[in-house]
C-alpha cells in the first residue's frame, strides 16, 4: 500500500475518517488535509480512475489488518488422517474393536485411513481384503464418504474416510 508522500497521480479520489468523500483533489493536497487531522493518506484502490485514497491512522489500520489475520488463522482446522491397520485374519470383534476406533476419529472430524495387510500368500486372496474393507465402507456410509475406494499398493490395500459435514 502507499502511504502519504509515496502516492503517485496528477489527481486521486478522498475520504475522510467518517466514510465522506470529500472529492477529487491533488495529492499534495489530500496530503495536507490529513497531516491537518494528524493523520495518514492511504492509497485504497490504486486501480480505480482516479486512485481512491482514504485518511486513517496507518498504524492501525495496520494492527487492525495483522490482527484479522491471526484471528483467520486460529479459526482453521487442521483435519489429520488417522490410520488403522487391519489383516485379512482379523477376527469380527476385533474388527467391530476397530470400527469404534474409526468411528470416533470420523467423530472428531479427521479422516481415517484403513490398511489392509497382506503377507505371504494372503496377497494371492486379496478379495478377501477388499471384502473386509468394502463392509466396513457400507458401515460407515451414514457417516462418512469414501475418499478413496479400496486399491492395492504393494502388499497392503489401502481405503480413505472422511467425515460427512
Amino acid at each position: 500500500m502507499r502511504v502519504n508522500e509515496k502516492i503517485k497521480g496528477t489527481e486521486v479520489r478522498v475520504i475522510n475518517p467518517d466514510g465522506i468523500q470529500l472529492g477529487i483533489m491533488s495529492p499534495q493536497e489530500a496530503l495536507q488535509t490529513a497531516m491537518s487531522l494528524g493523520l495518514d493518506l492511504v492509497e485504497v484502490a490504486p486501480d480505480a480512475n482516479p486512485p481512491v485514497c482514504r485518511i486513517m491512522d496507518y498504524g492501525k489500520y495496520r494492527y487492525d489488518q495483522s490482527k484479522k489475520a491471526k484471528d483467520a488463522k486460529k479459526k482453521q482446522s487442521i483435519i489429520q488422517v488417522k490410520e488403522i491397520k487391519i489383516r485379512p485374519k482379523t477376527d469380527e470383534h476385533d474388527l467391530e474393536f476397530k470400527a469404534r476406533h474409526i468411528e470416533r476419529f470420523l467423530k472428531e472430524g479427521n479422516k481415517a485411513k484403513i490398511t489392509m495387510i497382506f503377507r505371504g500368500r494372503e496377497l494371492m486372496h486379496t478379495n478377501l481384503g477388499k471384502k473386509i474393507l468394502d463392509k466396513l465402507a457400507e458401515d460407515f456410509k451414514d457417516t462418512a464418504v469414501v475418499e478413496q475406494m479400496p486399491r492395492l499398493e504393494g502388499k497392503s490395500m489401502v481405503m480413505i474416510l472422511a467425515p460427512k459435514h
